[in-house]
């Protein structure tokens, strides 16, 4: 079984950090959503996920840097010595020959003191961790998103409004099964949130860039502008540049708006009115855009 240090791609001294900025871009990388039909991929991404369900864990990763357990958890058996191994020893003390069976002995002190070693104790699962890419709009305005999980199982996951890049979501007892009837352990899910191709988020607000023709900037105009929760009316004022930043009240993430910045597009083909107008324009007020420009 692969070294989890090698999986990640992490020296053994690696910091909490180190460790989860690796798992973080390895699970992106071979994530089965972003790979359909690729199998290596939904291999690699599983081996990926228990490597660092072993090292997130302080206690299990002290535990496989000892070699007390494997990469898989399981527990390693534990290498047990008797009196007769030092018989062969030029200095032991203790013969083969003593006129006891050492083997009858040690079971002996296993009985009377309950020897556990090589047994795993009964207890809780262990978690299990899993990456999910969800949607702007949906960590935006919350939801549902189906996980699917190596082994082929299915988890419905209720994402949250307002759900940030990087927040963890825990699901209970959706984790590995416990031994011996105990409960199973927890699905730690750590969410990114996919880029939107024109809204962006600073805290709770939204930001959007809105092309408007020369003509809307000019003399205003009302138009629709998209929000994170459908098309609204929105009136741009007359002599709007784009330094003019509009605001949609309440139409961010919870108590949160919505910021309108204007970009103004040209037309796409020559419009030669557009142009006679302009060569015979002379503005009322003169004005030049790059005074205060430093000269080359």
């Amino acid at each position: 079984m692969q070294d989890p240090y090698e999986i990640l791609g992490v020296k053994k001294d690696a910091t909490e950090a180190q460790i989860r900025s690796a798992y973080r871009k390895l699970a992106k990388q071979h994530h089965p959503d972003l790979n359909p039909g690729k199998s290596d991929a939904e291999e690699r991404f599983k081996a990926i996920s228990g490597a660092y369900g072993l090292l997130s864990d302080a206690d299990k990763r002290a535990r496989f840097d000892r070699g007390e357990i494997d990469a898989s958890g399981a527990e390693r058996p534990q290498q047990r010595r008797y009196y007769r191994d030092f018989a062969d020893q030029p200095d032991g003390k203790y013969r083969a020959d003593s006129g006891f069976d050492q083997d009858d002995l040690a079971s002996m002190f296993a009985q009377a003191f309950g020897e556990r070693r090589g047994r795993r104790f009964a207890g809780r699962g262990d978690d299990a961790h899993y990456a999910l890419r969800v949607s702007f709009l949906d960590a935006a305005n919350g939801g549902v998103q189906r996980l699917t999980l190596p082994d082929g199982r299915t988890l419905d996951v209720n994402i949250p409004a307002g759900l940030r890049d990087g927040q963890m979501l825990r699901l209970g007892g959706q984790g590995l099964p416990g031994s011996e009837g105990e409960p199973a352990g927890d699905a730690l899910i750590e969410v990114s949130v996919a880029p939107h191709p024109y809204f962006r988020r600073e805290g709770d607000d939204i930001i959007v860039t809105l092309p408007v023709t020369i003509k809307e900037a000019v003399v205003g105009a009302k138009i629709e502008v998209p929000t994170i929760k459908g098309a609204v009316s929105l009136n741009i004022p007359p002599h709007s540049t784009e330094a003019t930043r509009l605001r949609l009240k309440g139409r961010g993430i919870g108590a949160g708006h919505q910021f309108v910045e204007l970009k103004i597009v040209m037309p796409g083909e020559a419009e030669p009115e557009l142009a006679e107008f302009l060569e015979k324009w002379a503005p009322r007020h003169p004005y030049n855009p790059r005074k205060g420009m430093a000269s080359s």
